[in-house]
């Protein structure tokens, strides 16, 4: 008997040849190394990216980074400034207002540059909470945060910080993104 497979019986394999499985894991894995996706993956990652706005290098970096994200995946951008009640007076939440104003209408011109709709919305109250809730109300896929290096005192001074806290509490994925990346 010989040790080829006999080529009239389709369910006869070769002793060496590799099975129908390890073919499969090897395109697979071809695929992956070339950066392509599987063909019956039809529909994106991500269809609506919360981009949690803030008034600093870091926070412009994660609209940056959210709004990108977005132009790739063909998603939808919601630009979300949360007002925090909880820490300060009238004067001062009046002042955070306008400058929410300001970041989502920002977020909203990246957008267009970038072939993106994006949503513009305010909440009031304590930030992560905030953020968490609209996310799981609005179906978010990924929540874009911006977190600065935090010096000794700092952390000292705020030891939870904003990014922490929705890596902890979000059903969603968080990407944190520092003020150096992007």
């Amino acid at each position: 008997m010989s040790a080829d497979a006999d080529p009239t019986d389709p369910t006869n394999e070769a002793p060496n040849a590799p099975s129908s499985a390890a073919a499969s894991r090897t395109d697979a894995r071809s695929r992956a190394e070339a950066g392509s996706r599987p063909a019956s993956v039809g529909e994106s990652v991500f269809d609506r990216v919360l981009v949690v706005t803030d008034d600093g290098p870091a926070g412009r970096a994660a609209a940056a980074t959210g709004v990108e994200l977005a132009a790739v995946h063909g998603a939808t951008v919601d630009a979300l400034y949360v007002v925090d009640t909880a820490t300060d007076w009238d004067v001062v939440i009046e002042r955070r207002e306008r400058t929410g104003e300001d970041l989502v209408e920002s977020v909203e011109t990246r957008g267009a540059a970038a072939g993106v709709d994006v949503e513009k919305w305010f909440r009031y109250g304590a930030t992560h909470e905030e953020v968490i809730d609209f996310a799981a109300a609005h179906d978010a896929d990924l929540i874009v945060v911006g977190s600065a290096r935090r010096t000794g005192l700092d952390r000292l001074l705020h030891p939870d910080p904003l990014s922490g806290r929705l890596q902890r509490g979000a059903d969603e994925s968080v990407l944190v993104v520092g003020p150096d990346d992007h």
